[in-house]
């Protein structure tokens, strides 16, 4: 038995390797927004460790940075972060049977999009101890990278920080342009949000950010359930 966790655990560790580095640099460039926006590297630090959410980690920082509400912050990341819950759903279905209460609990702690991208693909049930391989080698590399690049952002010079600091939006960007490619739903969604966003900054600036992330991510949404609605499938 010990054996078949111990195998399990470092399946999932070498899984997670690409995932580590991916986020190494990735964090790395959050490290240097964090302390751009005045955070130690302590607290950027912390944030990546209890967090594991580079969309939401991004603008809980703008939030703190602009002196949000806790009620703001709570509603961004609702709105940012719901995704995750259906993604545990999702992978509630592949889980082992020895996934017990406490087990299920710690492993929704390391459910990310990469994270939940390699154990969707496993044939086979997952064991709780291959999510926590998986986690924690992924957990290291957002963590270390986080820590680094606060403490380059605390030495550099403010130019070379800055130049830096598009890392993150580099990798959101990656993100969203195969998909818009693909499906012209998702392009007018972010285009409608690109748009709202640039008429809150410049003509709605008494809209603090966090509830201009809010409001265009909901208007966004609901221009392109309008436009392009999903057809309920026949039975």
């Amino acid at each position: 038995m010990e054996k078949r966790i111990k195998n399990s655990f470092l399946r999932g560790t070498a899984d997670g390797i690409p995932i580590a580095l991916g986020y190494l640099s990735v964090s790395f460039g959050f490290g240097i927004m964090a302390a751009g926006a005045g955070l130690s590297v302590f607290e950027a630090f912390m944030i990546s460790l209890t967090n594991l959410t580079s969309a939401g980690q991004a603008q809980g920082v703008a939030v703190i940075a602009g002196g949000g509400t806790l009620l703001e912050m709570a509603a961004v990341q609702l709105i940012i972060n719901i995704r995750y819950a259906l993604m545990a759903i999702s992978l509630s279905q592949k889980l082992d049977k020895s996934f017990t209460l406490p087990h299920r609990m710690m492993a929704a702690y390391g459910i990310t999009d990469e994270i939940f991208a390699v154990c969707s693909t496993k044939e086979k049930k997952l064991r709780p101890s291959y999510m926590y391989g998986v986690t924690l080698i992924s957990t290291l590399g957002w963590v270390g990278g986080t820590f680094f690049g606060a403490a380059a952002g605390e030495i550099l010079p403010a130019s070379v920080t800055a130049a830096l600091g598009i890392v993150l939006y580099g990798m959101f960007m990656a993100i969203i342009i195969p998909p818009c490619r693909k499906e012209k739903s998702i392009l007018m969604v972010v285009v409608t949000a690109a748009g709202l966003s640039i008429l809150c900054k410049y003509l709605l600036s008494a809209v603090s950010s966090g509830f201009a992330v809010i409001l265009c991510a909901l208007a966004a949404s609901l221009v392109g359930a309008a436009l392009f609605p999903r057809k309920e499938e026949e039975d």
